[in-house]
């Protein structure tokens, strides 16, 4: 199958216009020095001054919500500015030493920013939890503060030049910017020298805490949920064993999760540290490109868990060979790369079941003896490709609203990645408002926002309700394991085709939303939340995607597998 990009939404027009207020600003600051220079009175060089400053601040605004100011792009533009303050006390009234002086160490302060923020982006975190090394957060110093203070400096001499005042006043706020950059870039130097102290002895305390296994995890910021379903049955494993990211976002995230040790090396030379002659194997809970960085190493067992078992197409991608085993739920995931014309060998895997679900409730009667049933509506997010996508948030208002006519309450959780899109994020937001109004209206117990996407565990929300609305992912397939019906939005194909490239629609009500239009909801409703004739095929298949274990020591099965390997 071709993988089809989407297409970009940047280029060189998504830059200029990224860049067209600081250009913007760098011509009028280029203007005020020019007129500054040539014009008969201070007054000339006024309007496209406060123009320039005007775009500065405009661009810096999200300081005043907790943003960083950027500092290199406005370089220019400042740096012009102090020469306009410079020539208006140069031509027009004599020159105060005081002002030359402060617009001198103001252009310091301002070249200063770039060594400063170099040093300051060399500081990061090595360790956390980890025995022998100096585990404290290394803490970026607040470059943010120091250009801030400088663009107070460059303000403080172009109205001082303007106005005449006197210049000590700028010699004073120049100076003090001056030193603050000082300052600033003085605490880098230090924290990265004690990065690299903590480096230098990052081996030996590997070795002394005697690893059995490490857990390799990079991926986008806040997608911690891949890593967090497998930490706490690899602590059942009871070994030693330390997780290995690759970025500081990753590190951050991780080190809230567990108290097992948290290693951050981002470059490939950096590995050959932290391969402890202890260690066993090395578990993945997704296909990143740099898990390749680990897989190197031939002396470990490399296992793949992944984070989640589906039909969608990254689920039998063939990269998945490159693993010594690949841990599945069930003889389904096995048959999926086979079906889809990935060759690998039986022996490649192993049927572990999903630990996760060992928690889910299972149904004690028939939908059709609840008379207001609750509804899981969970939808996937868009896929990094078009030919992954399969979210049907486009078509969620109108499956929300057609169950609440209905007098289902709902629990609505989207996948994370939903905010990712403003189109996706917008459609949760008009469900969210629909939950809202009828919640206020009609007193009905919809869940939603941060208690059902945050507070409530994935196995909460399954808990919490009778039945399930969801995309080709695999919350279906874990949702499988209460026996609880589900309906299945067909988006990528038609409701006609949908079970012959997803098998697990066999055991959905399939609601066709193929092409953006919804279709056959009534239908799908009818069967989902009354007689529910596919109530033994869920059973049939729950053994095929989840592998026939027994209930008792369900996730116990997972454990005594991978204990193989240690």
């Amino acid at each position: 199958m071709t993988t089809t990009s989407k297409p970009a939404r940047s280029g060189f027009s998504g830059w200029l216009m990224g860049r067209l207020p600081i250009l913007s600003a760098e011509v009028l600051a280029l203007a005020a020095v020019l007129l500054a220079a040539v014009g008969d009175s201070r007054l000339w060089a006024l309007p496209p001054a406060l123009l320039a400053v005007g775009l500065l601040a405009w661009t810096w605004r999200g300081v005043f919500s907790g943003g960083s100011v950027p500092s290199g792009p406005s370089v220019v533009s400042r740096m012009l500015l102090l020469a306009c303050a410079y020539l208006l006390g140069a031509v027009h009234g004599g020159l105060d030493p005081a002002l030359a002086a402060g617009v001198g160490f103001a252009a310091l302060a301002v070249l200063g920013e770039s060594p400063m923020g170099a040093a300051a982006r060399s500081v990061y975190p090595v360790s956390a939890h980890l025995p022998g090394t100096d585990s404290q957060r290394a803490l970026r110093p607040n470059t943010s503060r120091a250009v801030l203070v400088n663009g107070v400096a460059v303000l403080v001499a172009v109205g001082c030049a303007f106005t005449n005042a006197p210049g000590v006043i700028v010699l004073a706020v120049s100076a003090a910017a001056l030193g603050l950059v000082g300052y600033t870039g003085f605490q880098a130097v230090q924290r990265v020298r004690a990065r690299h102290n903590t480096e230098t002895k990052l081996h030996a305390a590997l070795t002394a805490y005697e690893p059995a296994f490490l857990v390799h995890w990079n991926a986008p910021a806040g997608t911690a949920y891949q890593i967090a379903m497998w930490l706490p049955y690899l602590e059942r494993l009871g070994r030693k064993y330390f997780v290995l990211v690759r970025s500081e976002a990753n590190f951050n995230e991780v080190v809230g999760l567990t108290k097992a040790p948290v290693v951050l090396r981002s470059g490939l030379t950096e590995l050959d540290d932290v391969i402890a002659p202890s260690l066993r194997a090395a578990f993945y809970v997704n296909t990143a490109t740099k898990n390749n960085h680990v897989i190197r190493y031939t002396n470990l067992t490399h296992i793949q868990l992944n984070h989640g078992d589906s039909d969608k197409v990254p689920s039998h991608n063939p990269v998945f060979r490159v693993y010594d085993r690949n841990f599945v739920a069930g003889q389904a995931a096995v048959d999926r790369f086979a079906a889809n014309g990935v060759s690998m060998p039986r022996e490649m895997f192993s049927i572990v079941g999903r630990p996760q679900v060992e928690n889910v409730a299972i149904a004690t009667g028939p939908i059709s003896s609840i008379a207001n049933p609750r509804v899981l509506y969970a939808p996937t997010w868009a896929g990094f490709y078009t030919d992954s996508n399969y979210s049907s948030l486009l078509v969620g208002y109108d499956i929300i609203k057609a169950l609440v006519d209905r007098g289902c309450s709902v629990v609505f959780r989207p996948h994370p990645y939903s905010r990712r899109s403003p189109e996706l994020t917008r459609e949760c937001d008009r469900i969210r408002a629909l939950l809202a109004e009828d919640r206020r209206t009609n007193g009905r117990p919809h869940v939603f926002g941060e208690q059902a996407e945050t507070t409530m565990s994935v196995v909460d929300c399954f808990n919490a309700s009778d039945v399930m609305v969801s995309d080709v992912s695999s919350v279906v397939a874990d949702y499988l394991y209460s026996e609880k019906p589900f309906a299945m939005v067909a988006v990528s194909t038609p409701a006609v085709r949908f079970t012959d490239e997803f098998p697990l629609g066999r055991a959905s009500y399939v609601i066709d939303a193929y092409g953006g239009r919804v279709q056959g909801l009534d239908a799908a409703l009818d069967d989902l939340l009354g007689s529910d004739p596919l109530a033994s095929t869920r059973r049939d298949l729950k053994k095929y995607y989840l592998g026939d274990i027994p209930a008792e020591g369900y996730a116990q099965h997972f454990v005594d597998e991978a204990s193989r390997y240690l």
